[in-house]
């Protein structure tokens, strides 16, 4: 089978197209043929700078956490039944030597999870890390519901930063499902056309727009919920805007990396900051994420595409370098590695 591999840390050069056997499923395990891999910012990242080392074998860490497929062979204890069946993959390389840039994948039954013969490939390789991501932010609330469904935050008042990114898009979708008003701060006309079109019932440029204000006369009570990727950026903005006992969920360090808050105001308020990072939450945020994106999926309230706020951008497999810096140079959208060919 062919496999994107990397033996060291560096730029886009450092993955090579190679030549590898087709695994076996171990105990607990589903193998996947993989149609489409998506790309997210911790790939490149980790690419880049060792976070938890290469495996110590020599073998090189195939990347990529998400993908989408379809299981065609089960490890002892897993249902045959679910030979065939049509998935979408999370977290697959993480601490794990095998990411979803290869023709077939062995993982953890429960890393692939059912997709609906209504959902596309090209949805299920867009879930992964950005869908729990933003579902995590949006149940941290200390008042806030643990798992996503229809009405979980109704009455509430969602701000988004960010609202054309994937993460962002994610969270526009999710808080429409689960009933709240959403507002979203963006940088250019086109990406607030993107983020209308993934839901957001109210869009500031917040190059153009007095973002403070503007988001102020939108929600004069102030916003419930923060799903923020600057928080170096915007941490002024967020207090101005934040309701009482509100939480801000950061998960990224756009813009910097060093957080000031005025203490003050962040104390009579009562406000919650908070980080998220999908790999090291713990198993039952991940669960309840999970379940939560699956049934989302499966109530169609989570689309992709142009006209969901989420171009799609497709690189052949061979290509996955030029995939990953795609997405390092901040390309909007969503990108994609074509990895089956039939």
């Amino acid at each position: 089978m062919k496999a994107i591999v990397y033996r060291q840390h560096g730029g886009p050069d450092v993955l090579g197209l190679e030549e590898r056997p087709v695994p076996t499923p171990g105990p607990g395990e589903v193998r996947v043929r993989i149609h489409l891999s998506g790309v997210n910012p911790t790939d490149w990242k980790a690419r880049t700078v060792s976070v938890s080392g290469l495996p110590a074998d020599g073998q090189g860490q195939v990347p990529h956490q998400d993908g989408a497929g379809t299981i065609d062979a089960v490890g002892a204890g897993v249902p045959t039944d679910r030979i065939g069946e049509r998935v979408w993959i999370w977290e697959a390389a993480w601490q794990r030597a095998n990411g979803t840039a290869q023709e077939y994948v062995v993982l953890p039954q429960a890393q692939a999870v059912a997709l609906p013969d209504h959902a596309s490939f090209e949805l299920g390789a867009s879930l992964g890390i950005p869908a729990l991501t933003a579902h995590r932010c949006l149940t941290v609330a200390e008042d806030g519901p643990q798992r996503l469904a229809p009405g979980a935050l109704a009455g509430r008042t969602v701000l988004v930063a960010g609202g054309a990114g994937a993460v962002g898009n994610a969270a526009i979708q999710l808080s429409r499902w689960a009933d709240a008003t959403v507002v979203t701060t963006v940088s250019s006309p086109h990406k607030a056309t993107l983020a209308r079109a993934a839901g957001a019932h109210h869009v500031v440029n917040y190059r153009t727009d007095d973002a403070a204000s503007t988001i102020r006369e939108l929600a004069p009570d102030g916003v419930d919920l923060i799903v923020e990727v600057a928080p170096a950026v915007n941490a002024a903005l967020n207090h101005h805007v934040a309701a009482p006992h509100a939480t801000i969920a950061c998960y990224a360090d756009t813009g910097g990396d060093t957080l000031g808050i005025p203490v003050r105001p962040f104390l009579f308020a009562n406000l919650r900051w908070q980080g998220v990072l999908v790999y090291t939450l713990p198993e039952a945020a991940k669960a309840d994420a999970v379940a939560a994106v699956t049934a989302a999926v499966a109530d169609g309230a989570l689309h992709v595409g142009e006209d969901a706020g989420l171009p799609l951008h497709r690189f052949p497999l061979e290509k996955a370098g030029d995939a990953q810096a795609a997405v390092e140079h901040s390309l909007v959208g969503k990108v994609l590695v074509e990895v089956a060919t039939g």
